[in-house]
């Protein structure tokens, strides 16, 4: 073994996801900032194929053979496996610092139904929604639903997904709801709230501030009050998860300038076509920056 006073980072990258693609885009982005810091890191690709499969350099290897003589890990994995907890757990049993949040915090953000419920019991505004599960779903329930949501009607799984259905009619409420429960034991229904989109990522023990706000990503230029809230929303949201290092925040902005908090991500994407990038060079941060400043925080 040779001892090197450089900081060994493992960047993971790909796994089990419909993500996957975007996750090979972060890990990649996040490998060539720390080689452009050959002075400090020492950077090690290791990739996870779809089927779950630790690789480094080319070989299979089980975890804790991919991780030898890491100093840190860099998790640039996205959706299912990188952001419910799971590789989390592993990382946690390995007893190796990575850059995020923990493994009950990974899990709870996932979790759309615990997560706004924690939401609500923080007074940040979210879309009202009502959970389904086999042994609730009736037609009561359904005609309520439909009677107090405007059509369209947001039917989604509890842990987050790609799989994001609407319902215009009564019928197609049942069908969509029937549908979900086949491959998620709890459904999430929720109002559709019509305007525009923001995004807002937060750093923690950045600039002198506990939780530190990158200017937020509006669909267009709104007033800077809005921002603002937005941006205070999103460090709440940070602190009810219990999340740690860095997250991003997704919001819809109604016409009467009213916001609402859709969902918290433990792991934004990070690479040029990407908005937390743009908020990083809007802010005045290089990827440099930040990703030392994270990589400074896990260890």
């Amino acid at each position: 073994m040779i001892f090197s006073s450089k900081i060994r980072v493992a960047v993971l990258r790909g796994g089990p996801s419909d993500d996957y693609d975007t996750s090979l885009r972060t890990g990649g982005h996040v490998l060539a900032t720390l080689r452009d810091m050959p002075e400090t890191y020492e950077p090690l690709d290791i990739f996870i194929s779809k089927r779950g499969e630790w690789h480094r350099e080319g070989l299979a290897h089980k975890p804790h053979r991919a991780l030898q003589y890491a100093d840190v890990v860099w998790n640039a994995l996205h959706g299912v496996y990188g952001e419910d907890g799971q590789v989390q757990r592993v990382l946690e049993g390995l007893q190796i610092p990575f850059t995020g949040s923990s493994a009950v915090a990974s899990a709870l953000t996932m979790n759309q139904d615990m997560a706004k419920r924690l939401y609500q019991r923080h007074n940040l505004p979210t879309p009202a929604y009502e959970i389904f599960t086999e042994d609730s779903l009736n037609e009561d329930r359904l005609i309520n639903i439909f009677r107090n949501y405007l059509p369209p009607i947001i039917v989604k799984p509890a842990r987050r997904s790609h799989d994001v259905s609407l319902a215009y009619t009564f019928n197609e409420l049942k069908e969509f709801i029937k549908k979900a429960l086949t491959f998620s034991p709890r459904v999430l229904v929720e109002e559709f709230i019509r305007g525009k989109d923001a995004t807002c990522t937060v750093i923690e023990d950045a600039r002198e501030e506990k939780i530190y706000a990158l200017l937020p990503t509006l669909s267009e230029r709104s007033e800077v009050g809005v921002g603002k809230q937005i941006e205070q929303i999103a460090k709440q949201a940070h602190r009810a998860l219990g999340l740690s290092h860095y997250s991003s925040s997704d919001f819809i902005i109604t016409p009467k300038k009213k916001i609402y908090l859709l969902k918290t991500s433990i792991s934004p994407e990070l690479h040029e076509d990407s908005l937390t990038y743009h908020s990083l060079c809007a802010t005045g941060w290089r990827s440099r920056d930040f990703v030392d400043h994270i990589i400074k925080l896990a260890i």
